[in-house]
């Protein structure tokens, strides 16, 4: 099971998609706890989120945790999944009023961001994590050393 989590090809260039995809998570979940009352609780009780005293950190931590993994390699395609979940929630809380106030292009620019971050954590869903990792230092190409 662990090898089948792990599993990665030796393609050089997935790390672009996973310092892109790490970088921005791991920064936002630090700002959650940096900036509680504009993009940690205080973000999520403008929204009409439950709890979100609870969901900022918890989001926040999962964010940063995540972020890390996915940036040296660790676990991607595992790491990927909460980030996926993270931004499918993201994208329905905050661009369902955009698009029913200003449309289908307003929504589209508004939500360009959560476009890149979901499909590339969709991305290091199925592809893992690329040579440059340590999934594939760890399991080269999915099988034990």
């Amino acid at each position: 099971m662990l090898q089948k989590l792990v599993h990665t090809d030796n393609s050089k260039t997935t790390i672009l998609v996973r310092l892109m995809v790490g970088a921005v998570f791991f920064s936002e979940g630090i700002q959650k706890y940096l900036f509680p009352d504009t993009l940690g609780a205080g973000r999520f009780a403008k929204i009409g989120l439950p709890s979100p005293e609870f969901l900022g950190s918890f989001v926040g931590f999962f964010e940063i945790l995540c972020g890390a993994l996915i940036l040296i390699g660790l676990f991607t395609r595992l790491a990927s999944i909460p980030l996926i979940i993270i931004m499918l929630v993201a994208m329905a809380t905050t661009k369902a009023g955009a698009l029913k106030n200003d449309g289908f292009w307003e929504m589209l620019h508004g939500s360009r961001t959560d476009w890149a971050m979901l499909l590339g954590g969709i991305f290091l869903l199925i592809e893992g994590s690329g040579k440059w990792a340590i999934d594939n230092k760890l399991y080269p190409n999915g099988r034990e050393k």
